[in-house]
């Protein structure tokens, strides 16, 4: 009897865990944001304690952690320079890797200088992210900080396969994009350039196949990997039943045209090595059969749920039938990734405190400050009012939002 007791508590204890771990909660409401709209210049721009931007400069993708040293809010931002070329250009010709402090997560951020890749455009080949800096996505494993961020140089006179044999310096710059990660003990050391750095990529790509216009093009007949051509956009999250740690990324597939595809890497430790999976990850099939395309996912595990959460941008709304929005995932593993009921993480819309509902261009590179039970807590996108790529005048710049459990 005994025996059979202590089997049911057991049995009961387990269907109590499943049902735990079966919890799905991806529902949060975009609270406003402390932020007027306002015209300069002949473009609309956003301007108050929630946006941070950096003069001459066109602020895009953010990620902050709170500091276990002093407790302050840092946000590592890229940005590259306004002025000389438009911003579909400029973040590929030299983006700039920036730290800015706050007391506050949601709010109120400014700038304490830039410490990697300062020179900006000035051409250099010295090393593997000489050239650009983008992407910053920010972790702390252990007692040590981690960023993981994307560069590139030019590819100089590396074999290029083209209807014309020659590629523009934006394309050779852009095709060279791979993931590097910097270690370091505080955001103190970081500004100061005290930080262990990835003297060759943390993850490159395996395969390089495109019909033409390819810088260092792989064999006739090679398979294209979904890290082909270029590796971006990381996001990386620790496993804890095997303790391993997950590396998302992008890479292009051309079949024929263009299409963005995520992989997972996996690794034993923060700094890898990471070994690339051949499957895809966030890659849906839609209704009418198009390969759905997404982008930018952050990827977090939630110790009580016990799910992985992925949003991302939904370039079409064919996710979550809502139009372009960013959108959300969940998975039990970190690789098999589904919808939920409700997929709509956020509208492309800011809500400001005045009350008004601004539609915006661009709400992108979302990265997200988890509280302490791993919901949600601020989440931060890179934005522009109007669309931005062609613009020289450096108005874009990265909003705060604050979010709440739905």
């Amino acid at each position: 009897m005994m025996c059979n007791k202590l089997m049911l508590i057991g049995f009961i204890a387990l269907l109590t865990c499943c049902r735990q771990a079966s919890v799905i909660h991806c529902s949060y409401e975009p609270l406003p944001v402390d932020i007027g709209i306002v015209k300069k210049n002949g473009s609309l721009v956003a301007e108050g304690p929630s946006a941070f931007s950096v003069n001459g400069h066109f602020t895009w993708g953010a990620s902050v952690l709170k500091s276990e040293e002093d407790g302050m809010y840092y946000m590592v931002y890229s940005a590259p320079e306004a002025g000389e070329y438009p911003f579909n250009n400029a973040w590929v010709y030299g983006s700039k890797m920036g730290l800015a402090v706050s007391d506050r997560p949601d709010k109120g951020f400014r700038q304490l200088g830039f410490f990697l890749n300062s020179d900006g455009f000035t051409p250099d080949i010295s090393s593997w992210d000489a050239q650009t800096v983008m992407n910053p996505h920010l972790r702390r494993f252990g007692n040590k900080y981690y960023l993981y961020y994307v560069g590139g140089k030019d590819a100089g006179d590396l074999p290029v396969k083209s209807n014309a044999d020659t590629l523009d310096k934006r394309s050779r710059i852009q095709q060279m994009l791979c993931i590097g990660v910097l270690e370091f003990d505080s955001f103190d050391k970081l500004l100061k350039g005290e930080f262990v750095k990835s003297e060759t990529p943390l993850l490159s790509p395996r395969t390089r196949v495109k019909l033409n216009d390819i810088v260092d093009p792989s064999p006739e007949g090679t398979l294209p990997k979904p890290d082909n051509i270029i590796v971006v956009n990381p996001s990386v999250v620790y496993r804890p039943y095997d303790k391993k740690y997950l590396l998302y990324f992008k890479g292009n597939i051309y079949d024929p045209n263009w299409r963005g595809v995520h992989g997972v890497a996996i690794g034993d430790s923060p700094v890898g090595p990471f070994v690339p999976q051949d499957n895809v990850v966030f890659d849906l099939p839609s209704s009418n059969g198009q390969k759905l395309s997404a982008e930018d996912p952050y990827v977090w595990y939630n110790r009580k749920d016990r799910n992985f959460y992925a949003v991302f941008k939904d370039f079409t709304g064919h996710f979550t039938q809502s139009g372009p929005c960013l959108a959300i995932m969940y998975s039990k593993d970190g690789i098999d990734w589904k919808l939920p009921e409700n997929s709509l993480f956020m509208k492309k819309e800011l809500v400001l405190t005045s009350g008004d509902t601004v539609k915006v261009h661009r709400l992108e590179r979302p990265q997200l400050l988890l509280d302490e039970n791993d919901y949600p807590l601020v989440l931060y996108s890179a934005c522009s009012i109007d669309d931005v790529n062609k613009k020289y005048d450096g108005s874009s710049f990265n909003v705060q939002i604050p979010l709440k459990k739905k």
